[in-house]
């Protein structure tokens, strides 16, 4: 900011030599003044790369031992969706004890929850990306259980998601994983059309009312809200986009079968 104004000031005392000057000035000042208090940008964001990624995977791990003990299966999806992240060698290991943590009788979901708010409580792009890895995993079998549920349920009213939301959440979630692999230009059987419509509209979160501009928009904002820049910023760990790359995807072989459907 001291950079912008040096400029301006050095502007109207002496035109445009005495603006880049000021603008040199200013950005020593910012410079002096970030060091001064300690900032640290770097280290902020691995800070709060760091707390996701624990948050992610002990939670996961709590889901899957949501009925009280886990099972085969439940360790299988926990490697599947470690694969699907694009996770190897020490970055897996970590993620893998992280899963155990979350497993462990030990394990209190509030205070991991509560670590997670402190750096996602206004960043709800953080929070979404949250109950998404989460339904993920749950969804990882073709389904959410009573108990799989419940801690879901718990886990969004800590992050500020009333009930309604995360049920859209989870519709949506649920209609998005039948186009997961597909792309954009995959193709659909004429025997199941009917139905991949109804789920593509509600991927998408809209009713088959809906104008194609209200379509267009909705498409839009979950395009945006997955977008890797963008997650990056909000401190969304790097190897962690492969999942919101995928939902994109999903998103979009949806979005493209209703903008077909509505071509006929």
């Amino acid at each position: 900011m001291a950079k912008f104004i040096g400029a301006f000031l050095g502007y109207l005392m002496g035109g445009p030599l005495f603006a880049l000057l000021g603008f040199g000035v200013g950005m020593m000042f910012d410079r002096g003044l970030k060091q001064a208090m300690g900032f640290n940008y770097g280290a902020q964001r691995e800070r709060i790369q760091g707390i996701v990624f624990e948050t992610v995977f002990r939670v996961m791990g709590h889901v899957a031992k949501a009925d009280g003990r886990v099972c085969e299966s439940e360790v299988a999806q926990a490697e599947a969706i470690i694969a699907q992240f694009g996770l190897v060698g020490a970055r897996r290991e970590e993620a893998i004890s992280r899963f155990k943590e979350g497993i462990a009788d030990s394990f209190e979901l509030e205070p991991q929850i509560s670590d997670f708010m402190l750096v996602a409580k206004s960043q709800p792009l953080l929070r979404q990306m949250l109950l998404e890895a989460l339904l993920t995993m749950a969804l990882a079998d073709g389904d959410v259980d009573a108990a799989e549920r419940d801690i879901l349920l718990k886990v969004a009213g800590y992050i500020g998601i009333s009930a309604r939301d995360f049920q859209r959440l989870l519709d949506m979630a649920m209609a998005q994983r039948q186009f997961h692999g597909r792309g954009a230009g995959g193709q659909q059987s004429s025997a199941s059309r009917g139905n991949e419509l109804k789920a593509a509209y509600q991927a998408i979160g809209v009713t088959e009312a809906a104008t194609d501009a209200e379509l267009k928009r909705a498409y839009r904002k979950l395009m945006s809200q997955h977008h890797p820049d963008k997650l990056i910023a909000k401190g969304v760990p790097e190897d962690m986009l492969k999942l919101a790359t995928e939902k994109a995807q999903e998103i979009q072989a949806a979005y493209e079968l209703i903008k077909n459907s509505r071509k006929k």
